[in-house]
């Protein structure tokens, strides 16, 4: 197996999200508790290793700080996106949500395309008091007839303006009198309340730029310019293959038999980072059907969950080694997640290799998969931002520590139950903490990672 794919001292870079279009746009055309180490000594072997101390430091040896393991996804998503055959995609504004604009999005037309009224009441001629015509004017509706002045006539919200007009005069400041006479009830400003045609943008003029995410309100804004779909960079392809024997599918555990968690779990959290789910598929303990998978699959990436330690059913490093796929990260310095890989199978495919615990998957989840994930979908960085604890959190001596925390005011609040194997912790939490090794101080400031319904992230990405 190959060494990481950056080099000690090699410095880690951040994408930008218009490189990666360009990079897009130049090709168009327990849970499964086994898996996890032990939480310390570091050097403690595994406990499904049968004796084999050896290789459990060698993976420690060589795991990657928990820094440079995210910037190494984000390279390895990069190289991915200039090697890719898969250009942007035309699709219609009902399945675009949560796609990243190719190209950008000029107006099509004038927007508003002519000229209408801002508000329910009366268009005017001339000052007043004014004759008010007969017929109103209604939105939807042709070219109303010229108004003359000193006439008026009944004007909806949205409605063209008729020819002449020199204001709309509000509903609530004007008053008729018996003779279908209107007077103003205050002053009256040429042009009130009219929106004049092109107020918000001409044709051709720029509305959003490359790079941009699809939200309901860009959605929106597409329809009113005249698109019916959006050029977009597809979403990267997944598959999900669930690994262990113990794993149940419902029901209660029994028998030394568990509830898989990470099957109902991952395929949605995966879409929230913009990915296109295509499958999951149980293995088992079963390192043919596992080879079979991984050789006959075309998804941009394969997430694997558990078997990546060094027990004797933990078939992932083998198969790897078999295919002679190419090792990035070979475990990272972070816990929960110690033993999470990423693996280049082709230049433009890759695999994440999660532990089998819960929180220790998530872990991996957003150690790994994020950054590549938000590269090939050209989404946007977060901005990385902290808060200050409000209790202190023990550390590891030597590893980062993801814990899961609520957002209380100006603080974060760490939350018990965030064990490897648990997801009680993490299911009430608005965010993972980023805690030093050697652990933080109560009011220390730590990095915080949003997680995707703190955010909004369901209603916009998980579609």
């Amino acid at each position: 197996m190959t060494s990481p794919g950056i080099r000690a001292g090699e410095e880690a870079e951040d994408l930008d999200v218009e490189e990666a279009l360009a990079l897009v746009n130049e090709n168009p055309g327990p849970a499964h508790g086994r898996h996890e180490h032990a939480p310390a000594p570091v050097s403690a072997p595994h406990h499904g290793d049968r004796g084999a101390p050896t290789r459990t430091a060698e993976l420690h040896h060589r795991a990657t700080p928990w820094p440079q393991a995210r910037a190494i996804a984000g390279r390895a998503a990069r190289s991915a996106v200039r090697g890719t055959r898969r250009p942007p995609v035309s699709v219609p504004l009902e399945r675009a949500l949560g796609l990243t604009l190719a190209v950008p999005l000029p107006a099509l037309t004038d927007l508003p395309s002519f000229d209408t009224s801002a508000m329910d009441g009366w268009a005017v001629a001339g000052p007043g008091p004014w004759t008010v015509r007969d017929k109103g004017v209604l939105a939807g509706h042709a070219e109303p007839a010229r108004l003359t002045d000193g006439e008026a006539a009944r004007i909806a919200t949205g409605a063209r303006i008729p020819l002449d007009t020199t204001a709309v005069l509000r509903t609530e400041h004007g008053r008729t009198d018996g003779k279908d006479r209107l007077h103003p009830t205050r002053d009256v400003v040429h042009g009130q309340d009219i929106r004049p045609r092109g107020q918000e943008c001409r044709s051709g003029d720029q509305l959003l730029p490359v790079g941009t995410l699809v939200t309901p309100a860009v959605l929106g804004l597409a329809a009113a310019a005249g698109y019916d779909t959006l050029t977009a960079v597809p979403r990267p392809r997944v598959d999900v293959l669930v690994l262990g024997d113990e794993l149940l599918t419902e029901g209660l555990p029994h028998d030394g038999l568990i509830r898989d968690a990470l099957g109902p779990m991952l395929p949605p959290w995966l879409r929230a980072l913009g990915a296109e789910v295509r499958a999951v598929r149980r293995i088992g303990d079963d390192a043919e059907a596992l080879h079979r998978a991984v050789t006959s699959c075309d998804a941009d990436l394969i997430v694997t969950t558990g078997g990546t330690a060094a027990g004797p059913v933990d078939h992932v490093h083998p198969i790897l080694d078999r295919i002679g796929a190419e090792l990035l990260v070979d475990g990272v310095q972070v816990r929960p997640g110690h033993p999470m890989l990423l693996a280049r199978l082709k230049d433009d495919q890759h695999l994440v290799g999660l532990p089998g615990n819960p929180l220790a998957a998530v872990s991996g989840l957003l150690t790994l998969a994020e950054p590549l994930l938000r590269t090939l979908a050209a989404r946007p960085a977060p901005e990385p931002y902290t808060m200050p604890l409000r209790d202190a959190v023990h550390g590891h001596p030597h590893d980062t520590r993801l814990v899961p925390v609520v957002l209380r005011g100006d603080t974060a609040v760490p939350l018990h139950y965030n064990g490897p194997a648990m997801l009680r912790g993490v299911a009430a939490a608005d965010a993972l903490a980023v805690v030093p090794p050697g652990g933080a101080r109560s009011g220390q400031e730590a990095e915080l990672l949003d997680l995707p319904w703190a955010t909004g992230g369901i209603g916009v990405c998980f579609t």
